[in-house]
């Protein structure tokens, strides 16, 4: 079985980056250096930030900001199926439909 690395943006959002490996351990690995590189990015971001910040409060609400979008950002490993065998995708069960029913309304009082 093969494994693709997928980034869920946001910790939500799947985001296929198209990388397949062979090992579930090599998929794993790919996910930390990429977690890594969220990381180095973000304190570096951080270091010039808290040198060129004129306000104290303004500087924690750029890096709370900053934070969520830089390290928001979770890679995952899934199943992937090879090229030589058959992927099947279940068919999605259509949701039950909803009528529409007007809803009563009081009699007007006279």
């Amino acid at each position: 079985m093969k494994w693709m690395l997928v980034v869920l943006v946001s910790g939500v959002t799947p985001v296929s980056t198209n990388l397949v490996f062979d090992k579930f351990s090599e998929c794993l690995a790919a996910e930390e250096q990429m977690r890594q590189h969220y990381i180095d990015a973000f304190e570096a971001w951080d270091r010039t930030a808290a040198v060129n910040a004129d306000r104290r409060r303004d500087y924690r609400r750029a890096r709370d900001v900053q934070a969520r979008r830089m390290l928001g950002n979770v890679g995952t490993c899934i199943p992937h199926a090879d090229g030589n065998q058959p992927q099947i995708v279940a068919p999605q069960q259509p949701g039950t439909p909803q009528t529409s029913q007007p809803t009563p309304q009081p009699s007007p009082r006279t």
